[in-house]
């Protein structure tokens, strides 16, 4: 049997839409909210996954202890994030549990977001960015897109700084919760074995109720400058860089061609960057990789490396860049195109899987993809489709920033 979509968007303007498989065994419901740090001001910065950790603080309804313990009675694998442009929440559970699973991923969107658990939650947050302070990857990441975007939304951190979530108020965060978290900012994606009309029913029960929202996004064009900069640390023994220059963005058909080309020249293992460097030992790790983004993109480049190597690495990565546009081949294509259809078919088995692409695919495009649309797709492109890639996004202008001692 295959897989059948529906879509029916309710009065209030939330969109439910959902993948049915008869075949399945198990079923996954998500509540993707379009919006992350790229849609907080600077002051506010941080609210997002704050407001991402408040919904497991209870509703009117439930307390902290009720949210968890209703997810473990049904055996779910719950969970939830937040990016620069969503927030989402969601529950794989067996079929007998749909319409718990999704009253309850219902109730979980609407906080109380009690003064008492603000306090406590602030205090978690707070921990949690010193915590990443001490990692070198997120630190070096996140100065990479500062510099890398500097006044554009995209800049802005996803968990905050101290000083913004510091200064956060209860009140603040529960105008941003009223302003973005509408129904028509809101989808609510199901796969699995399933009733599409039965989840209709219950998103009108559950969901009818919720205001359409207010949310609008800054689509403003990001300005891109070539620069470098370096950061110091003396606690430090090896140096970490980073780079980004412009790519397709996450609407653009060019990204199916953009994250096959990551994979030819920076994959973990059988890459351009892994023979080049990794095999050679002028690196420990060297990754070329592809963000698509709301109205724009990136490719990234990551390397650890000594110290004392940092700059070899760097041209030999440049000559790579250069290199690829003149010698690419249908077989690293081919291999490249083989290893990202293994994981599309891997992840698109099971239905928690495919809820997170339709889902991610909603959220930017409001437009459905089946698996074999994507396959057909990857499976459509060539060597001059790279190659007209790399002519389009020339790997310029780059910005650089290095962290080390």
């Amino acid at each position: 049997m295959g897989m059948t979509f529906h879509h029916r968007k309710l009065d209030n303007a939330l969109d439910v839409i959902a993948e049915a498989d008869g075949d399945a065994h198990s079923f996954a419901a998500g509540l993707y909210v379009a919006t992350g740090s790229r849609d907080e001001s600077p002051d506010i910065n941080g609210v997002s996954h704050f407001l991402e950790h408040m919904m497991f603080k209870g509703s009117s309804q439930y307390t902290w202890e009720d949210v968890n313990r209703i997810f473990d009675e049904m055996g779910a694998r719950y969970n939830a994030f937040t990016t620069q442009e969503s927030t989402a929440y969601y529950a794989n559970v067996l079929p007998e549990f749909t319409a718990r699973a999704v009253e309850h991923l219902a109730h979980l969107l609407r906080p109380a977001i009690r003064p008492e658990d603000f306090q406590t939650e602030k205090k978690v947050i707070l921990e949690e960015i010193a915590m990443h302070m001490d990692d070198p990857g997120y630190r070096i990441y996140e100065a990479l897109m500062q510099e890398h975007f500097t006044s554009h939304p995209l800049s802005h951190s996803v968990l905050g700084s101290p000083q913004s979530i510091q200064n956060l108020s209860r009140d603040q965060m529960a105008e941003y919760f009223s302003k973005q978290y509408g129904a028509g900012n809101t989808v609510l994606a199901v796969t699995g074995k399933l009733d599409f009309e039965q989840i209709v029913s219950l998103a009108e029960q559950y969901c009818g109720s919720w205001a359409s929202g207010t949310a609008v996004r800054d689509r403003a064009e990001p300005r891109y400058r070539p620069h470098r900069k370096a950061l110091h640390d003396g606690k430090l023994n090896r140096q970490y860089t980073m780079a980004m220059v412009p790519g397709p963005s996450a609407q653009d058909p060019r990204r199916f061609a953009a994250r096959v080309l990551g994979d030819v020249i920076g994959d973990a293992e059988g890459s351009r960057l892994y023979w080049a460097l990794v095999d050679n030992a002028i690196a420990e790790e060297a990754d070329f990789g592809f963000y698509p983004h709301d109205g724009c993109g990136s490719f990234y480049i990551s390397l650890t490396t000594d110290p004392q190597r940092t700059e070899q690495a760097l041209q030999i990565t440049h000559k790579e860049l250069a290199r690829v546009r003149g010698d690419l081949t249908e077989e690293e294509v081919q291999r490249a195109k083989n290893k990202i259809a293994s994981a599309l078919v891997l992840e698109g088995e099971v239905p928690l899987g495919r809820m997170r692409a339709i889902a991610g695919q909603w959220v930017y495009n409001k437009e459905y993809r089946s698996l074999e649309m994507d396959m057909a797709t990857l499976l459509s492109i060539t060597a001059d489709s790279l190659r007209q890639l790399m002519g389009q996004f020339p790997f310029e202008p780059m910005t650089i920033v290095t962290l080390g001692p």
